[in-house]
């Protein structure tokens, strides 16, 4: 059953985490219900303008409304991920998207705030929730590529007067996570006492914790054993941490990698194992199988009561 995310937000905010899960494909889509049908709980459906266009929208929306009637069981809501003006006024006016991120935090704060409040503007008057983004994330991921000396953390008085001057529905900071593989290089972690800051100044109101997939090792391991190279020091989000961002007012958390390395993982040792075979349903089976048991692992773990 589709929802709207305002309505989601409302029920997790310190209660619990949504995930937000990138999807390309009939496979990561079957996936990602039948993980949400299998754990009980609500997730966001995350289609990036790189997807958009790798299968075409209308496609990919069409695999997503299948889904619906497939899972009705299931309650999701649709987003726009890392949108900028023009993929954002696509969305709206196909008014097929729940909420839409825009993404000018590379801008000037006042420009971010100027852009921003265009977007809110458009996407209001069709019902359509904004999420905006403060603070520059690292990493690479889709058309993203950001390198760590020109990445910084949110600004807590700065972030209580965007939220106010744009008038958006949830914020993605920046504190600590980074796009791709290889987060938290510098080994310092997430940035708790920013959250907290900004949950003083804006109470209440949604946050949004972007690059926030786990990269286990052992899907690390086992890419690598299958003829990957990937550098041992792709390291995610901690565990502690998350549930205890929670807590500080993240609501919607976007998982993205782990998902790839769960691809990756499955055709390498496919493509490794039966050299024989090449039968593209063999791994696409597998693969919705392996997503359906982490998305329904994903969201249990979201779901955990965090800290006192």
């Amino acid at each position: 059953m589709r929802v709207s995310i305002r309505k989601l937000y409302q029920q997790a905010y310190g209660n619990f985490g949504i995930g937000a899960f990138n999807v390309f494909n009939a496979e990561q889509v079957h996936g990602v219900f039948r993980g949400a049908s299998k754990a009980n709980a609500p997730v966001i459906i995350q289609l990036t303008p790189v997807a958009r266009n790798y299968i075409h929208p209308e496609m990919l929306e069409g695999i997503i409304s299948a889904a619906a009637k497939i899972y009705p069981e299931v309650i999701f809501t649709v987003h726009l991920d890392h949108g900028n003006v023009e993929h954002c006024i696509s969305a709206i006016e196909s008014g097929y998207y729940d909420s839409i991120m825009i993404d000018a935090s590379h801008e000037s704060f006042e420009k971010n705030i100027l852009v921003t409040s265009q977007i809110v503007e458009k996407a209001h008057a069709k019902g359509i929730a904004v999420e905006a983004e403060l603070g520059v994330l690292s990493g690479v991921e889709d058309h993203l590529s950001i390198d760590d000396k020109y990445a910084f953390y949110t600004d807590p008085r700065q972030a209580e007067e965007f939220v106010l001057r744009t008038g958006c529905d949830s914020l993605a900071v920046a504190v600590g996570t980074s796009h791709g593989a290889y987060k938290f290089s510098g080994g310092q972690g997430l940035q708790l006492d920013i959250l907290a800051e900004i949950q003083r100044r804006i109470p209440g109101f949604p946050l949004v914790l972007h690059g926030a997939s786990a990269v286990p090792l052992n899907e690390v391991t086992r890419i690598n054993q299958a003829g990957g190279k990937i550098r041992e020091d792709a390291k995610g989000a901690n565990d502690n941490e998350l549930l205890e961002s929670i807590r500080f007012g993240v609501c919607k958390v976007n998982i993205a990698t782990d998902m790839r390395l769960i691809w990756t993982r499955i055709h390498r040792e496919f493509f490794l194992n039966t050299p024989e075979l090449f039968d593209l349903v063999v791994p696409g089976r597998e693969y919705m199988a392996a997503l359906e048991t982490f998305v329904a692992e994903k969201c249990v773990f979201l779901k955990t009561k965090n800290h006192p």
